[in-house]
């Protein structure tokens, strides 16, 4: 982050030195003092070192005990803080070497400069109201499309920089579909955009992209990474838990409708509490049910529900708000002005949370055969017959309550009210021996049926008995202290009540509010990271003091007013974004590039990223013709080797049948505990905190899962016998089709030659293999090739699928 920020400042040097200005302190200043200084001289006042707060101006420019001030405004040789900055005498330096950081000659300066200017003090740019600027102006503008792009050049241009030349049209159609819905464009679909290119064309692909289906499914990926969620509840037992697909399939619908995002927010956090709340509303905080649960022997409850409470807030934090609240639990924040009561009051909203089973309706239990559904039922008719000859026994007045009384003998004991066991008690009573014995006869027959059972969806609720909240002292829940009541903190927009108490609905809609600082930068910044790798900020889960500062704050700060400024669409400012010229830029790495701007701050090209694990699988499935498109559903088990389910708790694997196992990555079982290996080999999130930003590492692993992992496998050998039809068996058509379906191109000429010599390598490596081994990597063997020559293209196209052009999004 250091050296980010001082690459920032370093790029910014022609501008600042041709104005002649005195450093900005939000964007310059501040992040050099959070970095360096505010752990022992900031808000906590348990660990300030020396009585110096520097945070606040009035505290930083006071006369200390020792006699002197550690910031003179004016004046850099009285201020006490420079002194040390610039000494040579280590007892006295600052920061101290033993902490290991150490202040660049330029951000000594930047600190030394802004002394010498007065020292003045601004709040932190992300407190501040969003400002929506007017997009620059620059003179000989060819290359813009839109506002976006008059920021990024203007800044560009400022560093005496150009922007990249457009992507060719095969990379730029293969860029949107991979990024707005995770699947690979045919090779139908790359011709007929690289026929016509036009910028017409191009936003109707747009369009296309943002209506598919599967636009809900590549940005609900994304969500669900900040959501934390998980088919179990994590901890050593780590139960299954059958139901949260729910959750996850009521995020695939409403980013698929465009739910505004601020009703996306409010129903997740208190849809509950909305008034005449639907099923919809209340399955949407399955959000908070995504936290983990201890479930094992002898945990402490009261322990985990305060872990389970914190967690919540936590995530709600860095979701909407972009900080590290969390941090806050146990003290005063270190550097974001959120005192430890301040927790405490935010963590009462949360308080009174309890989950809620919601019964969405019924579906019939075990199957049975239609002989023996029609047996029973005669038989239940024969003892209704033989009830009803017994009238007379019965008299006038109780027959007439027959028909009442097997209504209630048909319901299962669990599921009769309190007044319908009474009635029936008092009736039962009445009749006479021979009569109760049928009727008891008629009752077990009838409780044979299978019990339909209830679809439910997690939600969560209010509890009926009110918690109260105090703050925990060092974050000990067993050591209360002072009670708090909700709310929120004082630096940020007034909370308003509906009620004298508020609660999670007033928070949600205190978030949204439009004033609010915070939530539509965050939300505009995650929209921008998926389309460009890295956020307008690079620290995305922190807005705060101690995070990077933006590297366009303006372009930010139009790009959150235009999220409100259009109803909170997302679809709307994704499209805003993709249609702009700097989306569409080559992600080339040039010399002057990697000399200038090696980590494209500047965004002077795209970025080239290595796709998700998810993904990687989709489009092996996708090329082999093998990816089963249907939408939503219970999580699917794709093959997992079985020295990994004998030892773990994903012993009761059992393999999805047909083409369930072929659905998107998406949809697999995530156990927290014990997670599909292809996942985690790629990287994914293990789902225990909200993740905004997944890492990306490369290892001989990965390598190998897409050589062995079954899946990859069987894809090669599905696309195999593709290439492998009789219409394909003469010349190097196989050789072209192998390259559409993988990465939706033709082969160069120079392509076409390695691929001719590598085919031909492959069959003589083939040439001993013995007829066993080489139907084991054929399919599906095709009468017009040997086995040795369809082996060697199941090799082939397996070499295709294990490209770094396979895998990557250009």
């Amino acid at each position: 982050m250091v050296f980010r920020i001082a690459l920032l400042l370093i790029l910014s040097l022609p501008v600042c030195a041709a104005a002649a200005e005195p450093p900005d302190f939000a964007q310059e200043v501040l992040p050099i003092l959070s970095a360096h200084c505010f752990a022992c001289h900031g808000p906590d006042t348990e660990v300030r070192e020396a009585g110096l707060r520097l945070d606040v101006r009035q505290d930083a420019i006071r006369e200390l005990d020792s006699g002197v001030a550690a910031i003179v405004p004016g004046s850099a040789d009285e201020s006490e803080l420079i002194q040390r900055l610039f000494t040579s005498d280590e007892f006295s330096q600052m920061p101290p070497p033993e902490t290991g950081k150490s202040l660049t000659a330029q951000e000594k300066e930047i600190l030394k400069r802004w002394v010498e200017d007065g020292a003045p003090y601004a709040e932190h740019w992300s407190f501040q109201p969003v400002q929506r600027a007017t997009p620059p102006r620059v003179s000989g503008d060819a290359w813009s499309r839109n506002e976006i792009d008059h920021f990024v050049l203007a800044r560009l241009q400022s560093a005496g920089m150009s922007p990249s030349p457009p992507a060719s049209p095969q990379t730029l159609i293969r860029r949107l579909h991979l990024d707005l819905v995770g699947l690979p464009p045919s090779f139908a679909d790359v011709q007929r955009f690289v026929s016509d290119p036009s910028d017409q064309a191009y936003e109707r692909i747009v369009d296309e992209l943002l209506a598919s289906e599967h636009f809900g499914e590549r940005w609900g990926r994304h969500w669900l990474d900040l959501a934390r969620y998980a088919d179990s509840n994590g901890y050593l037992g780590d139960e299954l838990r059958p139901d949260a697909w729910r959750y996850r399939d009521w995020v695939i619908a409403a980013i698929n409708n465009d739910m505004p995002y601020d009703e996306f927010t409010i129903e997740q956090i208190a849809g509950d509490l909305l008034e005449d709340a639907t099923m919809s509303q209340q399955i949407a905080t399955g959000f908070h049910s995504n936290a983990m649960k201890n479930t094992e022997a002898g945990v402490d409850k009261e322990a985990d529900r305060v872990i389970q409470t914190v967690d919540r807030l936590s995530t709600v934090g860095a979701i909407w708000l972009g900080l590290t609240v969390g941090c806050a639990e146990c003290h005063t924040h270190k550097f974001d002005p959120i005192t430890h009561q301040e927790f405490y009051q935010l963590y009462a909203f949360f308080n009174n949370l309890e989950s809620k089973k919601l019964v969405l309706g019924y579906r019939d239990g075990k199957s049975e055969s239609p002989k023996e559904i029609e047996k029973r039922e005669q038989q239940l008719q024969k003892l209704v017959n033989r009830i009803r000859r017994q009238e007379e026994l019965l008299g006038p007045a109780q027959s007439a309550l027959l028909d009442q009384f097997l209504v209630t003998l048909d319901k299962p004991t669990s599921r009769r009210t309190e007044s319908e066991k009474e009635a029936l008690e008092h009736w039962l009573a009445d009749l006479q021996t021979d009569t109760n014995k049928l009727l008891t006869e008629y009752e077990s027959l009838s409780h044979q049926r299978p019990e339909p059972v209830e679809i439910v969806a997690q939600g969560m609720q209010e509890s009926r008995k009110q918690r109260k909240t105090h703050i925990h002292y060092r974050g000990d829940f067993r050591q209360p202290t002072q009670q708090v009541y909700p709310a929120t903190p004082q630096f940020l927009p007034p909370l308003e009540k509906r009620q004298e108490v508020a609660d999670r609905l007033d928070l949600a809609r205190w978030l949204v509010q439009p004033n609010h600082p915070l939530t539509s930068r965050t939300a505009a910044n995650h929209l921008w990271q998926h389309l460009f790798q890295e956020g307008l900020f690079r620290t995305e889960e922190n807005l705060g003091v101690a995070g990077d500062p933006p590297t366009h704050p303006e372009l930010l700060d139009w790009l959150a007013s235009e999220l409100v400024k259009n109803g909170w669409s997302r679809k709307a400012l994704i499209k805003t974004i993709a249609l702009s010229a700097t989306y569409r830029q080559s992600s080339r790495m040039t010399a002057e590039l990697q000399q200038r701007d090696p980590e494209n701050l500047l965004l002077g090209r795209q970025f080239r990223c290595r796709l998700e694990g998810e993904i990687i699988r989709d489009l092996a499935l996708s090329s082999a013709g093998q990816l089963n498109p249907e939408i939503g559903g219970p999580s699917i088990r794709p093959p997992m080797n079985k020295r990994l389910t004998s030892i773990s708790r994903n012993q009761g694997w059992d393999v999805s049948k047909g083409d369930e196992k072929y659905r998107r990555g998406l949809y697999i079982l995530f156990r927290r505990a014990t997670p599909f290996p292809m996942l985690t080999t790629f990287d994914s999130p293990d789902s225990t905190s909200s993740c905004p930003s997944r890492e990306f590492s490369n290892s001989p692993l990965q390598s190998l899962a897409l050589l062995n992992d079954p899946v990859f496998f069987e894809c090669a050998q599905q696309l195999g016998n593709l290439v492998s039809q009789p219409e394909l068996v003469e010349g190097d058509a196989w050789i072209e089709l192998a390259f559409h379906r993988t990465l939706s191109r033709a082969p160069s000429q120079e392509e076409m030659r390695l691929a001719q010599a590598f085919h031909a390598d492959l069959l003589h490596s083939l040439e001993k293999s013995k007829t066993a081994d080489l139907q084991a990597i054929v399919l599906k063997p095709v009468p017009e090739l040997s086995l040795q020559q369809q082996a060697a293209r199941v090799l082939f196209v397996r070499s295709l699928m294990n490209l770094d052009e396979f895998i990557t999004r250009e």
